[in-house]
């Protein structure tokens, strides 16, 4: 109630962009306040449970719904993200250099399509501060993935060079690892999700990994792949053969999409990366056909849409065994994640299911 009826009005006449950075950089400065992160966590936190709990990649989720890259794009916020209720928490995306990004104005939201459209271009501090402000985590209740890119000057076939830097700068930091090559926003970065590029990448990506893996001398960190929505099904298909051969522990599906379909806001001619409700159906259809492609081996977190719990247990029922929100979270505030795990509690039981696992590819059996 207090975002619906305070807080948003007040966000929503400012700059979209303008207002992130008041609320990245709110959740910051006030986390070093004592006790405000417990009062957020009394506020907006949720309460364990056994039928929510989940493991994956060796990490403990205390539920499947967790905020994906792009919001904490510098890795400042993370105490206070770790206390509203979510069960996992994206940072990024960062690059191996801090930059600027594209020219503003580069985020825009569309009300009446409940849906947003950046064109940000990867705009971050670099691999060093995220170092810094990571090490400085105080609060570890939630698994936290580092989301990695390569800068806008790195061509393509230095790329891989750039997600080195990233694993070997931030390591330490990430509880798992998230390689971005499905952002619409970078010239050509969407190329490496194909072919021999693809393969040279998550081959270079996965021994960077063994060898920090080493350093430490315990297991290596799980690391996952975010593909786009717009691949055609025979682009689709090659990309999780070859992400399914290279020995990475997942793919998120997926990033913000191109198309226009059905929008009604006067924005959406703008250039750049849609996310939000339009993209429900299409980020669903995508975890069905990755699911459907592995046969259940290759974990997926689904991201896209998901504003209702009906929305993130049609992507767990597809073939998701996380999800994550961004949009939803913006237009409806931190009460959302009750909203979401309760709402998942219910379809949980209506089906019969004792834990969220047993509902992960439901519907191809």
């Amino acid at each position: 109630m207090l975002y619906s009826s305070l807080l948003k009005p007040i966000f929503f006449r400012m700059d979209p962009e303008k207002a992130h950075h008041l609320v990245i950089d709110g959740l910051s400065a006030g986390g070093k306040l004592p006790g405000l992160n417990g009062l957020m966590h009394a506020m907006y936190g949720v309460a364990e449970s056994p039928e929510l709990a989940t493991e994956l990649f060796g990490l403990k989720f205390p539920h499947p719904v967790g905020l994906a890259a792009g919001l904490d794009k510098n890795g400042k916020a993370t105490d206070g993200f770790s206390s509203i209720g979510l069960g996992f928490a994206e940072v990024g995306t960062v690059t191996p250099k801090g930059q600027a990004g594209n020219e503003l104005p580069r985020l825009f939201r569309l009300p009446p399509d409940e849906a947003l459209i950046n064109r940000m271009g990867f705009n971050n501090d670099g691999t060093a501060a995220m170092a810094e402000r990571l090490s400085k985590r105080r609060i570890h209740r939630i698994p936290i993935a580092v989301n990695i890119g390569k800068n806008k000057v790195t061509p393509n076939e230095q790329a891989h060079e750039d997600y080195r830097t990233c694993i070997r700068d931030l390591y330490t930091y990430g509880d798992f690892f998230v390689v971005n090559i499905s952002s619409p926003n970078t010239p050509d970065l969407r190329d490496l999700q194909h072919g021999e590029e693809l393969r040279n990448l998550l081959g270079a990506v996965m021994e960077e990994m063994g060898a920090q893996a080493a350093k430490s001398g315990k297991r290596a960190k799980p690391v996952l792949v975010k593909i786009a929505p717009d691949m055609t099904d025979e682009q689709l298909e090659l990309t999780v053969a070859t992400i399914m051969t290279s020995g990475v522990s997942g793919i998120i599906a997926t990033n913000t999409t191109l198309s226009r379909e059905g929008l009604r806001h006067p924005s959406a001619g703008e250039a750049g990366g849609l996310s939000g409700k339009p993209l429900r159906d299409r980020s669903t259809e995508v975890v069905r056909a990755v699911y459907r492609q592995t046969g259940g081996q290759l974990p997926i977190i689904g991201s896209g849409g998901i504003f209702t719990a009906r929305d993130a247990y049609d992507k767990i029922r597809a073939g998701a065994s996380l999800v994550e929100i961004y949009t939803a979270l913006i237009y409806k505030g931190p009460g959302l994640l009750r909203e979401l795990t309760d709402g998942l509690m219910q379809c949980l039981r209506q089906d019969g299911y004792r834990n969220i696992s047993e509902a992960v590819g439901a519907d191809h059996r």
